[in-house]
């Protein structure tokens, strides 16, 4: 995306009255968040459920002295951001109706085409709800999945940490913005995030993590990926907002059932109780309701078949994308260490054998 309608896309996002379902219609009839600013106040006015209020709101001209400055500290600190638009855009947040019509990151995150799971819980997670996590996140680890949680305290922090052990990718969606970590002292589990896996957010630099943050970002958290699991939580709590938003998507919601006594387990208790949430006992209850049991089985069928017909070059190039997913061809001759005209004649190769197809803008997806 180029400077200019970025410019023109944080204007319309920072105007008074305008959301991201809000912002997505006007794109929607308009073409572009440049177009929207360039069309008269009338022809706005006579778009559905746009007023007079968002259409004086989007001739204020302030409102890009604010986007002119988030565009600096985008381009002062290389933050990568998402459009809503866009190839790379998370293909399950995409379904949300409500989701950010764009969103910034760090790292190193790859999410489509990938097992993605969110785990939240309560902040005061006892030994009980860490010894689940840890036979969770263990034996999940044969499935690669990218596990989504909000670095809070407890049972956040403490999945990104089993994750980064099992080498597994974790992403933090943060309630601030990219000038800061929240709490502060989890900048230990951030700078090994980054490396595989990092930070999301859809708010701008100098964001306080206020406490509706939070709420808002939990669908998010609940959006990004299949299926919710909830380890332990009080009788209220976010992780109970984030379970009823992601029950909203029509997504899976997993809950650690624990002793009526526990304070800590009534939270999931309830979820369960009212058929909100799935028992969870054990990986085996993921795999098999999310069918990654079967993906994987066939993954490693492919694997073994193909791998015998095509050369160590072949391979690499194959081995890249199935990691990677849907990756441009300067990417993959960059990552694979080729010359780009080699790297052309390779997926060609791969292309003819059926193990990879192209798509549009030169790039390529394993099969």
């Amino acid at each position: 995306m180029k400077n200019e309608e970025l410019l023109n896309l944080l204007a319309l996002i920072n105007a008074n009255g305008i959301g991201d379902v809000m912002a997505k219609k006007l794109i929607s009839h308009c073409g572009s968040a440049s177009e929207i600013f360039s069309e008269k106040k009338q022809t706005l006015a006579k778009i559905p459920g746009v007023g007079t209020a968002i259409t004086y709101a989007l001739k204020d001209k302030t409102i890009f002295t604010r986007a002119a400055q988030e565009i600096e500290f985008i381009n002062t600190h290389n933050i990568q951001y998402s459009y809503f638009q866009d190839s790379d855009y998370p293909q399950y947040l995409n379904h949300c109706f409500d989701a950010p019509i764009l969103f910034f990151k760090k790292g190193k995150i790859h999410l489509n085409n990938q097992k993605i799971i969110s785990i939240v819980g309560t902040r005061q997670m006892t030994s009980y709800g860490k010894s689940v996590l840890e036979d969770l996140i263990s034996n999940l680890k044969v499935y690669n999945p990218v596990i989504v949680s909000g670095l809070a305290y407890g049972v956040d922090a403490y999945a990104h940490k089993l994750a980064i052990e099992n080498q597994l990718q974790t992403i933090a969606v943060l309630a601030h913005g990219l000038d800061r970590i929240y709490p502060a002292i989890h900048k230990k589990y951030t700078d090994k995030m980054i490396k595989n896996g990092g930070l999301i957010t859809d708010y701008w630099s100098n964001t306080r993590p206020d406490k509706e943050n939070f709420v808002k970002r939990n669908r998010i958290v609940a959006g990004i990926s299949q299926a919710t699991i909830v380890i332990e939580s009080a009788e209220k709590g976010g992780s109970l907002i984030t379970a009823d938003i992601a029950n909203s998507y029509n997504r899976d919601v997993f809950a650690i059932p624990g002793r009526i006594t526990d304070a800590y387990s009534r939270g999931c208790n309830q979820l369960i109780k009212t058929n909100k949430a799935a028992v969870l006992t054990s990986a085996k209850d993921i795999a098999y309701i999310l069918n990654w049991e079967k993906d994987n089985l066939k993954e490693k069928s492919i694997q073994k078949q193909l791998f015998v017909e095509l050369s160590d070059l072949e391979k690499g190039v194959y081995n890249y994308l199935l990691k990677e997913g849907k990756q441009q061809l300067d990417l993959i001759a960059l990552h694979c260490n080729l010359p780009v005209f080699k790297t052309a004649t390779l997926l060609l190769t791969l292309e003819l054998k059926g193990v990879i197809k192209p798509l549009p803008g030169k790039i390529f997806e394993a099969i």
